[in-house]
């Protein structure tokens, strides 16, 4: 297990299988949601998250059917990943405790201007992190 996901299961208090599935998630959908420059360099910073993002990406995306796209459509994002997660076994405290922690590891391998860019390009986010 790498560090990022023993960081995220220990500090948010979920089980190591858990945590490596919702950080996977949670990076699949900052790829294919945030500022693609900036979401690159940090997903390859971070030691682990390239694999991550590849095992988990497709995690619950497009499996919401005809609601899972209306939902996108109207700007599901945040709020979509939010109930991929749910449906996990996480809580709200849970997911933003995991967001918060994700983006602190995040800060610390590619530096606050990277990071800063992917939050900032993704609406909604800057309120769970």
């Amino acid at each position: 297990m790498n560090e990022l996901v023993s960081r995220v299961a220990e500090n948010v208090g979920i089980a190591p299988d858990v945590a490596e599935k919702a950080v996977g998630m949670m990076l699949g959908f900052l790829q294919r949601e945030a500022d693609d420059g900036a979401v690159a360099r940090m997903i390859e910073a971070i030691p682990g998250a390239p694999e991550l993002v590849a095992q988990f990406n497709g995690e619950g995306a497009g499996n919401g059917g005809l609601l899972g796209g209306l939902m996108s459509s109207f700007g599901g994002g945040v709020m979509a990943l939010g109930q991929q997660l749910m449906s996990q076994g996480l809580g709200m405290g849970e997911i933003t405790a995991l967001a918060k922690e994700t983006i602190a590891i995040a800060r610390e391998h590619a530096g606050d201007e990277v990071v800063d860019t992917v939050v900032a390009s993704v609406p909604g986010l800057s309120q769970f992190v």
